[in-house]
Parts: C-alpha cells; structure tokens; sequence
C-alpha cells in the first residue's frame, strides 16, 4: 500500500525520493514474477540476521539513520508502536498518520 501510494506522490510531486528498505531478500515466487524492485535497498549487515529477527533489527537501523519517523499506529501495542516509542526516546520527530485528517477518512484502524 505505501510502495504504491508512493509511486502516485511521485508523479506529483517529482522531487520526492523514496527506497523501500527490505528486512529480507524477497524470494522468486515463480517464473511469472514481474515485481519490480529498482526502488528497493537491502542494508548491509542483515544478510547474517536469522529471518524472526530481521524485521526489528531493519526498524532499528532505520531509526538510527533517520531524522523524522513517519508511522501509522493504531494502538498502544505491537510493533509499530514498539519503534514508534523508541524512535521517540531517541529524539526524533514522529509524524504518527494515524492522529491527522488522512486516518479519519481511511478508518484504517477499525
């Protein structure tokens, strides 16, 4: 949902830059697999993560290398709210999508 709403800004707005960051190489799903991922990044050091723990530490590094933390957290608990907290702990902005007028037509938390 948001590699595809990104695409859209960007044919909006063309100064808009963006890379999905994996927490794992996708595998080949079958010979018909046209995915694209020339917008994709896969960070140094998570190729020797075991795979349960790839997610987390690919959050962590995320936050680490960021100045302001865009989430969309519903609730008190789960990871995105985990991140959400740590990111704050560590003083960066934290823009959470789920507090402006976007969420309230999208009822994405429902």
């Amino acid at each position: 949902m948001v590699k595809k709403e990104l695409k859209q800004l960007t044919k909006i707005y063309p100064h808009i830059k963006y890379s999905v960051v994996l927490a794992y190489m996708p595998g080949k799903r079958d010979e018909f697999d046209t995915d694209d991922y020339s917008d994709t990044m896969y960070p140094d050091g998570l190729e020797s993560v075991p795979l349960r723990f790839a997610i987390d530490k690919r959050n962590r590094m995320m936050i680490e290398w960021s100045d302001v933390v865009v989430t969309y957290v519903c609730y008190s608990g789960g990871g995105a709210a985990k991140f959400k907290d740590i990111a704050e702990k560590k003083g960066k902005q934290v823009i959470n999508l789920n507090k402006s007028e976007f969420s309230q037509k999208n009822h994405f938390c429902d």
